[in-house]
């Protein structure tokens, strides 16, 4: 009888812990690795006040912002700071910067991707999208990778069928996001740890 008891609490704590993963609809490859794969993580270090977080490969590192804020993104995405169309996008880039992944969160304490992406859309383009990455992606005018711009939304799916992952393109294949393990971060769509999971883009409508 006991071990009965034992079976279903452990079931029940299953389903619980399933729920909210899928509830999140933020995942990434480093928490949603194929059975059998182990992945050491290490302690999340804050962004420097005024610094670019990014881990893309490609991209300078511990850039600072400052007074010429524009310049900096520019740098970090390999582009002329004219080509960034909306100066307005990257001030509020600069606000969340580093801000931690928080399942449901909503605000500078922790938020999740499609969170982001919401308060990106509404504050930056007047424009509101559903709540998860999930419906983002029922709801946008799809593109091929080579066509995407500035605010286009990029999508993922990290070891299951359904989209669970969403974030903005910004230029030369850089795009900012909530990751679980880093919070809003800058990072490059070509990177293998990327790459493989980009399942469509396109214009939020």
């Amino acid at each position: 009888m006991n071990s009965h008891l034992t079976y279903r609490h452990s079931v029940g704590l299953l389903c619980c812990l399933l729920a909210a993963i899928t509830f999140s609809g933020c995942l990434t490859r480093k928490n949603a690795l194929p059975s059998g794969k182990t992945v050491t993580h290490t302690p999340r270090k804050h962004a420097s006040k005024g610094s670019i977080l990014t881990d893309a490969s490609s991209a300078p590192k511990n850039v600072r912002t400052g007074k010429q804020l524009l310049e900096s993104y520019a740098s970090v995405l390999g582009v002329p700071t004219g080509e960034l169309q909306r100066p307005e996008l990257y001030r509020f880039i600069d606000d969340w910067m580093g801000v931690p992944h928080r399942t449901g969160g909503t605000n500078h304490r922790g938020l999740d991707c499609s969170a982001f992406v919401g308060l990106v859309m509404q504050e930056v383009y007047n424009m509101e999208v559903p709540r998860t990455s999930k419906d983002m992606a029922e709801h946008i005018k799809r593109k091929y990778e080579r066509q995407l711009r500035e605010g286009d939304l990029v999508f993922f799916s990290f070891g299951r069928r359904n989209i669970d992952h969403v974030g903005i393109y910004l230029h030369n294949h850089k795009f900012v996001h909530v990751s679980t393990s880093k919070g809003v971060i800058i990072s490059d769509l070509r990177d293998p740890w990327y790459y493989p999971y980009f399942t469509r883009g396109g214009t939020a409508r």
